[in-house]
């Protein structure tokens, strides 16, 4: 992060808890590449696997230590992989010819025992719309359910992140210094928009002219939000556009900037 980034952000910090993991990450990306999980693209998944990292650290975001030594592993790997066949060094207890093997033996153990984990919590959602007893037992379905709106991960928003810090306008030195965004005004804007809206599309909180030390404050009051459950994240398919919604408690007069800051102080 920059020092005026820093500058616009110190007087508010955001402490997010982390569920995901490393290996989260990993199949995150592999799923957004489309790639086979057997036969990764070890350079390409690396580098993207830095650039969230780094962006997670340019945030002030808690990395777990497994994140690190993930990283460390991915750039053993791939140096690996760039030494002639019969130069690579052999690891103990791997009779595996391609250094990345260990690695998918992981993912796919770990992919496994998040899929069991999805289709429980599915079995869980349908149990809730079962009413009745006997024969007069009654199944209440989605309309659609294939475009129900499901809940996102981090990953999902640090993609969208840095799309719109890719979009951010070229900063004139003397501009910079004369802006001064915080957090917390963000969230009182953040506030405003999606209570008055209901439902908003998470590139339209960045207007095409802002500048990034105004994006980096605008989506850690949005990462705020969130973690108070003011405010949902969903998309309706896959790396589709994320829309943020307001929580019914958001309706209410109570739920306005000030509540938020004090929640976040508390």
């Amino acid at each position: 992060m920059s020092e005026n980034d820093q500058n616009n952000t110190t007087d508010y910090k955001v402490e997010l808890d982390i569920f995901e993991g490393p290996l989260d990450l990993l199949l995150y990306l592999i799923r957004k590449e489309e790639v086979d999980i057997y036969d990764i693209p070890i350079e390409r998944i690396t580098t993207q696997y830095l650039e969230y990292i780094s962006m997670m650290k340019m945030l002030d975001l808690n990395i777990a230590g497994e994140f690190i030594v993930m990283a460390a592993t991915l750039m053993m790997i791939k140096s690996r992989l760039l030494l002639p066949q019969d130069e690579r060094p052999e690891l103990v207890d791997d009779d595996e010819d391609d250094p990345r093997w260990d690695l998918v033996r992981k993912l796919v153990e770990y992919k496994k025992f998040k899929d069991a984990a999805s289709r429980l919590q599915q079995r869980e959602l349908m149990q809730e719309n079962i009413f009745g007893q006997g024969s007069d037992a009654m199944i209440l379905e989605p309309e659609d359910p294939g475009l129900v709106l499901q809940d996102i991960s981090l990953f999902d928003l640090l993609a969208a992140f840095r799309e719109a810090l890719d979009r951010a306008r070229p900063e004139d030195i003397s501009e910079i210094h004369a802006e001064r965004f915080t957090v917390a005004d963000k969230i009182a804007e953040v506030i405003e928009v999606v209570r008055k809206r209901g439902s908003v599309g998470f590139s339209e909180l960045f207007h095409p002219e802002a500048s990034r030390p105004e994006i980096v404050c605008t989506f850690l009051a949005l990462l705020e939000l969130i973690r108070l459950c003011h405010v949902a994240a969903r998309q309706d398919s896959h790396f589709g556009e994320i829309r943020l919604t307001a929580r019914d408690d958001m309706n209410t007069e109570q739920s306005d900037a000030e509540e938020v800051l004090d929640e976040h102080e508390q």
